[in-house]
């Protein structure tokens, strides 16, 4: 991929964030997109050598939209400025739809390259099924965290958004209670793109998710909690 001209499009974009802008510059959008689906593609294939579940992932729904989603939003700036993905079994990349853990990584117009694996803001009931498989296998979450791999790669759990208090019903005094406060089960490093030696980015990315593979493997444990049967009205 020529990431130096990925780099200049999404630091062009950023300066000139308006449909007029985007729609004369589709044309670069286009071949530049074309080029991170192949990345994309190529990953997933390197990804395969120690996660399998992955090898039926289609490339081109792990690749996600440029458009933001400014129904909701005060910010009604239309594009975002970085290319990104999440590559997971079922193609399911947003936490909301209740996908599974995500190897996910993105590329900004500064030149960074984002790199990240685990469930990010994952819903409620998941939340809950995590927190509760954190006391039901203490034991495996601890070495997950003490994996040298994944320490070495990232700086530990993402603490975005972290609860002030223990969730309800949990033990404060638990030994991982700073973790089941947690609203994210997802690691994350930022490192400067190398925009000259893009043979190296496949690579690169398939390193870094190894390396957080027992996390992953660890979240892929996690049994769905039972619900309750609704009570019986006739």
């Amino acid at each position: 991929m020529h990431l130096r001209d990925l780099k200049q499009y999404l630091t062009e974009l950023e300066a000139n964030n308006a449909r007029p802008w985007f729609v004369m510059n589709k044309p670069r959008y286009d071949i530049l997109r074309e080029e991170f689906l192949e990345v994309v593609t190529d990953l997933i294939r390197q990804i395969t050598l120690f996660d399998k579940q992955v090898a039926a992932c289609n490339p081109k729904k792990a690749l996600f939209r440029i458009n933001r989603d400014i129904r909701f939003s005060k910010n009604k700036v239309p594009y975002k400025t970085r290319f990104s993905a999440g590559i997971t079994p079922n193609d399911l990349r947003r936490p909301s739809a209740g996908g599974g853990p995500t190897w996910y990584f993105q590329i900004d117009g500064n030149g960074v390259l984002g790199v990240g694996a685990g469930e990010y803001l994952p819903p409620a009931p998941r939340l809950k099924a995590i927190r509760q498989h954190v006391l039901n296998d203490a034991t495996g979450f601890a070495k997950v965290l003490k994996n040298k791999a994944l320490r070495a790669t990232y700086a530990g759990l993402l603490e975005e958004d972290k609860l002030q208090r223990p969730p309800k019903g949990f033990d404060p005094d638990h030994p991982h209670i700073e973790a089941l406060k947690l609203k994210s089960f997802f690691v994350w490093s930022e490192v400067k793109l190398d925009i000259n030696a893009p043979d190296k980015l496949v690579p690169q990315l398939a390193q870094a998710f190894k390396d957080a593979l027992p996390l992953v493997l660890w979240l892929r444990g996690v049994p769905e909690l039972e619900t309750e049967e609704p009570a019986d009205t006739e």
